[in-house]
């Protein structure tokens, strides 16, 4: 029975804990809601509700006068927004991911997720975020049990067939342009190279030495091997040299003929 109660944990065939609280940090329903929304004491990621407000947020695309907006003047704002944000929260701990919502629902509009490397860090930032304010607004923050946005995000926005717009229930994820998330995450791309690579003359005069290292040991093995196949090769040479051993009768035979030559010389 327990296997079964983990196994449908925060799906939709569990009937006593909130699914959706469980993917994205929050429900239409709030607390109306007929199932537990089981809020973490402590997380990587922290939810500020509805902090980004959107230059068009009445009707897309269209200011508080009525009149419409060139679509790269909002995402400027975005971008402003973001790059304030992201400095601010970077203060407490590395970024792994910061995610702003960009759905029109209630529960969900301007929702900012910040997920940080370190559960410590993001204590750390919902402890000085409390009281504060952004923009003439408090700060609404809380831990959300979101630590894999894979599961929060909706896949048919991303491939830009979402039939349920900005009222879709899991997030579409506003996003940023190539040269602000380079100045943003880039630095802790290059914080990881450093830390894990040494600098660059040592590696340098290191792989020198180890390649001097390699040339010389291979250089003795060569000479050592062309001395061995020589030294092969000449005993084989002084061995098919050798004359055949004789006899002992030849051995008689030749002694007696060398005396017979001795007399006679004599």
């Amino acid at each position: 029975m327990a296997e079964h109660l983990a196994s449908i944990f925060g799906t939709e065939k569990d009937r006593v804990n909130c699914p959706f609280y469980f993917k994205i940090g929050a429900c239409r329903h709030g607390d109306r809601c007929s199932r537990l929304h089981n809020r973490p004491t402590i997380s990587p990621t922290l939810l500020l509700s509805n902090m980004y407000q959107r230059p068009d947020m009445i009707t897309p695309g269209v200011d508080a006068q009525g009149q419409p907006i060139d679509p790269r003047k909002i995402q400027e704002h975005f971008e402003d927004f973001y790059d304030d944000i992201f400095e601010e929260l970077s203060k407490f701990g590395e970024i792994e991911c910061l995610n702003v919502c960009d759905n029109l629902a209630d529960h969900m509009i301007g929702n900012v997720y910040v997920q940080f490397r370190e559960e410590e860090q993001a204590a750390a930032a919902l402890h000085a975020l409390q009281g504060r304010f952004y923009s003439g607004r408090p700060i609404i923050v809380e831990f959300s049990p979101v630590t894999d946005f894979r599961e929060a995000t909706c896949r048919q926005f991303e491939e830009n067939n979402c039939n349920r717009g900005g009222y879709c229930n899991f997030m579409h994820v506003k996003l940023i342009g190539r040269d602000l998330r380079n100045k943003l995450f880039g630095r802790y791309r290059r914080r990881s190279r450093s830390r894990s690579f040494s600098p660059i003359p040592h590696l340098r005069s290191r792989h020198r030495r180890d390649g001097d290292r390699d040339y010389r040991r291979s250089y003795r093995d060569r000479d050592y091997e062309r001395s061995r196949r020589t030294h092969s090769r000449s005993s084989t040479s002084s061995r098919s040299r050798t004359p055949v051993r004789e006899g002992s009768e030849e051995r008689r035979a030749r002694i007696e003929q060398w005396n017979r030559e001795r007399e006679e010389n004599q």
